[in-house]
């Protein structure tokens, strides 16, 4: 005789089955939960100064664009505003959070030092992006990540020789004090320009702090000074247009020269119009996906170079037609 089951009889055998499918379901949802969180990275960035410029800013927006495309990466992003105290307070804080990495772009880099050396001590990884820190930090450090500066220091000096013939009294606008960025674009300027140019005189040097403004006051009491110059150089065309607005004011932009790195799109523009006569091109975007990829490898355990730079090559009038022009 077939076997027959009373309703009440399967409605418990169902229960009972539907009871061990949803707790395996939970099962799995909460291990692949585990796994998900276990395989996905926390990179932390502190930034120097995202308002100051619209590179930065540029920058920061790719950065922020990378991660968003990364099912495998959570970030804290934070801006220091300048402001050097800040930084430090916002490196402790990702240390504390226990971060997989850490991707600093220093206010001063001889500043931070001491709290980049606390996150290595701490077993995070420090990923260094577009301005590096002083040589008696780079023990703490897994990588550098960003453009060559010494060698655009070096492509600035190469083209103003070219442009000069070899003879002429040049000044020199430099970026903020004691930012290695600036530090190593004066350097590499100025060894190789005394290499390739002997005859040109540097005849003075001061700081624009990156602001356009502040370059065109340098500017202005440079041409007050001088009856004779023949080029100028920039640690960046956002402070060399600043010197060239000041030349255009006195009537002497046609006597003078303009090279700087970096290449802004008010330099590019001045550029075409034949105002200005040689830069750096230098992308913002490849400069912080560059800095993501390194602190992803880092993170992993993967080798990577201790210079991880990018290509930033020379730019003038002659091969503008050959890059677009840059959206900061």
């Amino acid at each position: 005789m077939p076997s027959v089951h009373s309703t009440s009889t399967l409605s418990r055998i169902e229960n009972t089955s539907l009871l061990k499918s949803t707790v395996a379901v939970i099962i799995v949802a909460l291990m692949l939960g585990t796994a998900h969180a276990e395989s996905q990275l926390r990179i932390g960035i502190t930034q120097n100064n995202v308002s100051v410029d619209s590179y930065q800013t540029t920058y920061e927006n790719a950065f922020k664009e990378a991660v968003s495309e990364r099912e495998d990466i959570d970030a804290i992003v934070m801006n220091a505003g300048g402001d050097v105290a800040r930084q430090i307070a916002q490196m402790q804080y990702l240390i504390q959070q226990q971060v997989n990495a850490i991707i600093i772009w220093p206010t001063h880099g001889q500043a931070v030092v001491p709290v980049v050396r606390q996150a290595q001590q701490a077993g995070i990884p420090v990923v260094v992006t577009n301005s590096n820190i002083a040589e008696n930090g780079q023990a703490f450090i897994e990588s550098f990540s960003g453009p060559n500066n010494i060698l655009q220091g070096q492509y600035s000096a190469e083209m103003m020789c070219d442009q000069l013939g070899g003879q002429g009294q040049v000044v020199q606008i430099t970026g903020q004090p004691g930012y290695t960025t600036a530090i190593e674009r004066q350097v590499g300027f100025e060894e190789r320009l005394a290499e390739v140019c002997p005859n040109v005189e540097l005849m003075e040097s001061q700081p624009g702090d990156w602001n356009r403004e502040r370059s065109q006051q340098v500017m202005v009491s440079f041409l007050n000074k001088y009856d004779t110059i023949d080029a100028v150089y920039s640690g960046d065309d956002n402070m060399g247009v600043g010197a060239l607005n000041a030349a255009k004011a006195a009537g002497r932009s046609g006597e003078i020269k303009f090279f700087g790195a970096t290449n802004f799109a008010a330099g590019y523009e001045a550029m075409e119009r034949g105002e200005y006569h040689g830069s750096v091109y230098q992308s913002p975007g490849e400069d912080a996906r560059n800095a993501l990829r390194t602190a992803i490898a880092v993170a992993r355990g993967e080798d990577v170079p201790k210079l991880n730079y990018f290509n930033t090559p020379k730019i003038t009038q002659e091969n503008i037609g050959d890059f677009e022009k840059p959206v900061f």
